[in-house]
């Protein structure tokens, strides 16, 4: 047990004196690095003395180098746009027409990029190339200028609006692929214009070019239309009235109209929303134009005729008025144009309504004479169909109406009585009551102007009142019946104005029956009642009509017979004159008097030949009809 410990511990001993062996390396080891380095800080003090000077004098010159390595990394990056410049010169020079639209302006845009980044950062050793770039960007900005105005003159061949109304097919319009490449050639040229202000308050070149090419073609193709409207306006006979319809201005509206809207519907497709209205209206101008001069002929033309053309007025303002809306609807634009162009006619139309007033009085002063039978004169005819015309056109008239201070249209228009506002447009008016009003107002006006030239020119051509009578119930016979067979019997159903009419009737009627009075006041006697007892009358028999003749005095009876005597003379005379003038009469005229003569003479000579009957018992002499014989007379007179 104890040698075991002894040897332990002995192998113990070894390796710590092995270990010490080692650690005295180590210290001596360390020693000699000590000593090294001492000598190393030697060496390095009289280094750093050394070459110090040295080391300071080449630190800018790598500051230096590094500085050029990096300005020569910026400029390769900035001379890297230039590296396409061949290709993208290549395809701009071909031109859009043979590289494409769709590639050309790809292409354009790439250089307008390389244009952006040169221009970003000027460089001297870049600007030959900028400026080459500059001057292809133009030249390719110019072909597609070109190109622009190439496809649209493909296009210019005027087509014949007529074919398009009367089949009611639509306006025709550009390709879609043409409408396409000319909204992308319009974008960037206008973008390009934009950026080098060169576009002007007229709108930029594409706008210019479309303007004149489609405002030819729109032009060239209503011309036709233009010059119909002012012949088919001519009429074979001076004094006859317009007839509606007769101008092929409606025609016209129609063809504007096709040919405007298809043009909106394009120019929206072609160019940007703020481009469209001045587009537009630089494109429609010269049909525009034209327009206006063709409304002036035919105002000059109702000018020179204006009572019997002023009707084409009233159709003109209708038929614009109605145009301008329906575009404006549609587009937006060009209603205040068309009210403008219409302006002329429209004063002209306005300056109508005194003068068919002033041309009645004329006309009726001018006459000589009247029908010999008292009928109906034509000129009544004359201007009753002005008024069927007036009514045909209700808008129009009631605007031109209502532009005016109450009645005014009984003088002439002078800037005093004119109203200073402009014309009511047809959105702007009732088309009810109040309108109705003022138009119903307008033709009765007329129409006692009418009655009332007449009444006063024949007092001083007729003497004998009963004629006078005639002639006026004449003329409001057909009066009344030319309003009842046409829109004017609407108009005065609504406005209650029929009853202006009738008085006119009344007083017709009642000058004629005037003379009928005299034999009816023949058939007057006078009874004292007071004296004896009333003898019965009426239908009692021939004994009562031979009681009250036995009552009688001779002196009474021959008074009796008298009165029938002056009764026969005066019935005869009046039947015959009746049916001298019967002729003349209208149908409801000799219908209506013969219902009123016998209204006002049968009853009372029923109850005087119920009564006297008997005072020539039979024979005749006196009593020359009975009541059925008189009943048979004054039926012949209906």
């Amino acid at each position: 047990m104890v040698g075991i410990r002894t040897n332990a511990f002995a192998e113990e001993r070894a390796e710590v004196e092995v270990l010490l062996n080692e650690a005295k390396k180590f210290n001596e080891l360390g020693k000699k690095i000590e000593a090294s380095l001492g000598r190393m800080r030697t060496t390095g003090d009289s280094l750093q003395k050394a070459l110090g000077p040295g080391y300071n004098s080449t630190q800018p010159l790598h500051h230096i180098n590094d500085n050029v390595n990096r300005m020569l990394a910026t400029i390769d990056s900035w001379q890297k746009p230039l590296e396409s410049k061949g290709q993208e010169e290549r395809i701009l020079r071909e031109g859009p027409a043979t590289a494409g639209v769709t590639p050309y302006l790809a292409s354009l845009k790439r250089v307008e990029a390389m244009l952006s980044e040169l221009n970003a950062k000027p460089l001297r050793i870049n600007q030959d190339a900028t400026t080459e770039l500059q001057q292809l960007h133009g030249q390719a900005n110019t072909k597609l200028q070109e190109l622009f105005e190439a496809i649209l003159r493909g296009e210019k061949e005027q087509i014949e609006p007529l074919h398009f109304i009367t089949k009611e097919i639509p306006f025709p319009m550009l390709e879609g692929k043409k409408l396409q490449d000319l909204a992308a050639i319009n974008s960037q040229i206008s973008a390009s214009q934009t950026r080098s202000a060169s576009s002007t308050t007229s709108g930029t070149s594409t706008a210019k070019a479309y303007a004149k090419f489609r405002g030819d073609y729109l032009n060239t193709s209503l011309l036709n239309l233009a010059s119909a409207s002012i012949s088919t306006a001519k009429k074979k006979k001076p004094d006859e009235l317009y007839r509606r319809g007769t101008s092929g201005i409606g025609t016209y509206a129609s063809g504007i109209e096709g040919l405007f809207v298809a043009e909106w519907q394009m120019i929206t497709v072609v160019f940007g929303r703020t481009e469209w209205g001045s587009t537009y209206e630089l494109t429609v101008r010269k049909a525009m134009n034209e327009f206006s001069n063709t409304l002036r002929e035919l105002d000059n033309q109702v000018k020179a005729h204006l009572t019997t053309d002023c009707f084409l007025a009233y159709e003109i303002i209708d038929i614009t008025n109605r145009l301008a809306f329906r575009i404006d609807d549609q587009t937006g634009q060009l209603k205040q144009q068309f009210i403008e162009v219409m302006r002329p006619v429209r004063d002209t139309a306005r300056d109508s309504l005194p003068e068919l007033l002033k041309n009645i009085k004329t006309e009726i002063d001018k006459k000589l004479f009247f029908p010999h039978d008292n009928a109906v004169d034509p000129f009544t005819v004359e201007v009753m169909l002005r008024m069927q015309r007036i009514a045909s056109f209700p808008q129009p008239f009631t605007s031109i109406l209502s532009s005016l201070n109450d009645k005014n249209w009984t003088m002439p228009v002078t800037p005093s009585n004119a109203s200073t506002s402009s014309l009511p447009s047809i959105k702007s008016l009732d088309s009810t009551s109040d309108s109705n009003q003022i138009l119903a107002q307008y033709v009765i006006d007329t129409i006692e102007t009418l009655l009332s030239c007449i009444d006063a020119k024949s007092r001083t051509i007729i003497s004998n009142k009963a004629l006078l009578g005639l002639l006026i119930a004449n003329q409001v016979a057909v009066i009344d019946r030319m309003i009842r067979t046409s829109d004017i019997q609407n108009l005065f159903a609504s406005t209650n104005t029929q009853y202006r009419l009738d008085t006119w009737r009344k007083k017709g009627t009642g000058a004629y029956l005037d003379a009928w009075r005299e034999p009816c006041a023949a058939l007057m006697d006078v009874q004292y009642t007071s004296r004896q007892p009333r003898p019965p009358s009426g239908n009692s028999g021939v004994s009562d009509s031979t009681a009250v003749i036995k009552a009688l005095s001779s002196k009474d009876k021959e008074a009796i017979k008298e009165k029938f005597k002056a009764f026969n003379a005066k019935f005869e005379l009046l039947s015959t004159k009746h049916r001298e003038v019967n002729g003349g009469m209208e149908k409801e005229i000799r219908t209506q008097l013969g219902r009123e003569i016998q209204a006002m003479v049968e009853p009372l000579y029923g109850r005087f030949w119920d009564r006297y009957h008997e005072i020539d018992k039979g024979k005749g002499k006196y009593v020359k009809y009975d009541k059925g014989s008189l009943n048979a007379q004054i039926t012949t007179l209906q």
